[in-house]
């Protein structure tokens, strides 16, 4: 069974997202929260495996909410969906930077964010490809940044780079694949090599990293 925290600060919106995850077998919504302040608490008391999270809330906001789950070691299991209302909402990069497995626009359908929880619960990342080029054209050339490379971006081999560089900029596995002349389950081993290296939670923070260190141009 996935447990599921949601935190809105739009009643109705919770109580949807509510009802469409107790209907679903599998699911069970374990809280909801109205404040980044209160996700955190909830958080920290139902110890969720998926977090549905809003960035705009009241007080503490999503992102702080996000920073203080992820940073919390009893927590280490629990992943962040921000559910946003624009693809190009300036504090979608924060998010993942803070430790978000990823995110959803809101207008998303049911049955896609059904998915999206499984996936993430499972491990996997939840950046869809149009939008991870979306980000990194909009934070590359757009944002100003201080580099700082990750120390450990050294003990990667130049495969293992080459293909995190094409991770971050929107491919998938299997256009990674196509692009290097590889199959796809390599192309899977090599980014998993990468995360494991870099001690990455999983597929997005790989945008973040190379972002940080300069390999996006």
């Amino acid at each position: 069974m996935i447990r599921v925290l949601v935190a809105d600060d739009q009643e109705l919106v919770r109580f949807g997202l509510r009802t469409l995850i107790d209907n679903e077998d599998g699911l069970t919504c374990v809280g909801e929260a109205a404040d980044g302040l209160s996700a955190v608490a909830e958080a920290v008391r139902t110890r969720p495996d998926v977090v549905l999270m809003d960035i705009r809330m009241p007080g503490v906001d999503g992102l702080e909410a996000t920073r203080r789950i992820t940073a919390d070691p009893g927590l280490a299991a629990t992943r962040i969906i921000v559910l946003t209302t624009f693809e190009h909402d300036q504090y979608v990069f924060d998010a993942l930077r803070s430790g978000a497995s990823g995110f959803l626009l809101k207008d998303t359908t049911p049955a896609d964010l059904l998915r999206a929880i499984a996936t993430v619960a499972d491990g996997g990342a939840l950046m869809s490809p149009s939008v991870t080029r979306t980000l990194v054209r909009e934070f590359v050339t757009l944002t100003p940044r201080t580099l700082s490379p990750h120390p450990l971006l050294p003990t990667l081999t130049a495969r293992e780079r080459e293909i995190m560089v094409l991770a971050a900029e929107g491919l998938a596995n299997d256009e990674i694949a196509g692009r290097l002349a590889i199959s796809t389950a390599t192309a899977r081993t090599h980014i998993s090599r990468a995360m494991v290296k870099l001690g990455a939670r999983d597929r997005a923070q790989l945008v973040v990293f190379a972002y940080q260190s300069g390999l996006l141009s």
